[in-house]
């Protein structure tokens, strides 16, 4: 009577450890994340030890604002390194001068283990897209190492950024950041500000104020309603305003660039007479 009753429950535990054992095998992996997912590579940097890789969403340099992203690889087994610190130094090289341009730090991609990323302005370019390198100089477990190329900076279609000399006799460089992907609606608009302080230095400007007149000089040279001027934005260390787009077609951006006395450093009022300011960034969409 025991026996009948042992057998079911010995085939009872069996079957149970063979489903635990199916199951664990079962288990699903991670899913391996691409770190690099809707990117393009612009080009390879290389060195005798490392690979730097360049990425943006374009997948080229042009004149203007530039999200760089990049990661480091190992050459001798292709493994891409998580920690390490790395500056850039952009260089234009001129026939009896060189000079840098507005660029940024470079910071850890947030949610990425092995992607940095940061941002160029590209004042200008050669008509072939030549005169540009890139440096960049980087510290992996306490060793030094230092890569530098040539690159290609395309001329952008449209005037999305403009250098220029302001009424205080300072250089100044301003750039369309956003909108990127511009829209009948009212836009959220970001421009970078910089003071050319030297021919290697850039620093962001702060509080001054950009005032925006759109218009359409291909439609009677209409505005737009609810537009508002650039202010400061001290989190993002650029300057925002709103700007209505009320038809796709070609836009010119007016603007007047005013300090922090409200002195106009650049830039006029658009009148029947004055149809566009000498400051100014273009739009097409």
């Amino acid at each position: 009577m025991k026996l009948k009753y042992i057998l079911p429950i010995l085939f009872i535990a069996l079957l149970s450890t063979a489903c635990s054992s199916d199951d664990d095998n079962n288990i699903d992996t991670p899913p391996t994340v691409n770190e690099v997912e809707g990117l393009i590579k612009i080009q390879d940097i290389e060195n005798n030890n490392h690979t730097i890789e360049l990425y943006s969403k374009s997948g080229y340099f042009n004149t203007g604002y530039n999200e760089i992203s990049l990661r480091i690889k190992e050459n001798t087994n292709n493994t891409f390194f998580e920690d390490f610190t790395i500056n850039w130094m952009p260089m234009m090289q001129m026939p009896t001068m060189q000079h840098s341009c507005p660029n940024s730090a470079i910071t850890k991609a947030p949610g990425r283990d092995t992607v940095y990323q940061g941002f160029v302005i590209y004042q200008m370019t050669n008509t072939d897209g030549s005169g540009w390198s890139l440096t960049f100089n980087y510290t992996i477990d306490g060793v030094d190492y230092s890569i530098t190329d040539t690159i290609s900076v395309m001329q952008n279609e449209n005037q999305n950024v403009t250098s220029f000399m302001g009424s205080d006799s300072e250089r100044y460089i301003l750039a369309l950041i956003e909108p990127k992907d511009p829209r009948i609606a009212i836009n959220n608009m970001k421009v970078g500000l910089f003071k050319m302080e030297t021919m290697m230095s850039f620093p962001v400007v702060e509080d001054y104020t950009i005032t925006l007149d759109p218009r359409m000089p291909g439609m009677g040279n209409h505005s737009s309603p609810n537009n508002t001027d650039l202010t400061y934005s001290s989190v993002n260390s650029n300057y925002q305003g709103n700007l209505s787009l009320t038809m796709t077609g070609y836009w010119v951006l007016n603007l007047k660039l005013m300090d922090d006395m409200d002195t106009v450093l650049k830039g006029e009022d658009v009148t029947e007479e004055e149809q566009q300011s000498s400051l100014y960034l273009e739009l097409e969409f």
